[in-house]
């Protein structure tokens, strides 16, 4: 199963990407997460903290300087740029290296042809969109099984959301919304009306991501039943069902 997490900076869409990813893993599914933004934090969300996730970025950016050797295969890819976070996670950065014709797999590879590429049978691949609607614009139809769009009751991310939503719904696969920080009915009917009748996942505004965020720790760590934290382990089971465990 592939899925892909989508929608304006700073709504918690990295928050979304790694809080499942570690429910995956410790539901038994094998879980490759891959961080396509461009500002690579997934790997703080994961839990493998800020020290570890800018080690990673910074053996990617090798590939400008020279510094880092290059890869071809796919495989090898996931390999050479990944690390083992929490739970059994794979973690990627997939963030894009900008070069004319490459002619390798890390560099100049997009995220959504690095999703088409990628074999997820018997795994789950969850991809941390670069903000905004870049990556879902050039989304294949059947290139994600599963697309989430998350939004928050702000003017900026319900602009983004709506469209993400109309662009994705023309992909194929399901899409759901991620209404994040929700802290009453009226933040609830905003978004509702921005991104129209679609299936939605309800996140409160949620302390335990707050102290999360501040303390550069995964959500999941701080309080797997926070409220806020419990909606997106149950999402992730409720999308387990449709893929083969590992």
């Amino acid at each position: 199963m592939k899925i892909v997490v989508a929608g304006k900076g700073g709504v918690g869409k990295t928050t979304v990407s790694g809080t499942i990813s570690r429910a995956f893993a410790r539901a038994g599914h094998k879980v490759l997460a891959l961080d396509a933004d461009t500002n690579p934090m997934l790997g703080v969300s994961l839990g493998v903290g800020p020290e570890q996730t800018d080690l990673l970025v910074a053996v990617r950016q090798g590939l400008e300087t020279g510094e880092t050797e290059h890869e071809r295969s796919t495989e090898g890819f996931v390999e050479r740029f990944g690390i083992d976070a929490p739970d059994g996670v794979r973690l990627v950065v997939a963030s894009r290296i900008e070069r004319a014709n490459p002619g390798c797999s890390c560099c100049g590879v997009s995220p959504e042809s690095l999703m088409n590429e990628l074999e997820s049978e018997g795994m789950i691949i969850v991809g941390d969109l670069e903000a905004g609607i870049g990556t879902v614009m050039r989304l294949q139809e059947g290139q994600a099984d599963v697309i989430l769009v998350v939004a928050q009751p702000t003017a900026k991310s319900l602009n983004v959301a709506r469209r993400a939503v109309e662009l994705a719904d023309d992909r194929g696969g399901r899409v759901i919304v991620i209404a994040n920080r929700v802290r009453d009915a009226e933040d609830l009917e905003v978004i509702r009306e921005a991104v129209g009748e679609c299936d939605m996942v309800v996140v409160p505004d949620e302390p335990a991501i707050a102290i999360a965020d501040r303390d550069g720790r995964a959500a999941i760590d701080v309080d797997s039943d926070a409220p806020g934290v419990r909606v997106l382990v149950d999402l992730a089971e409720r999308l387990a069902g449709m893929a083969v465990p590992a």
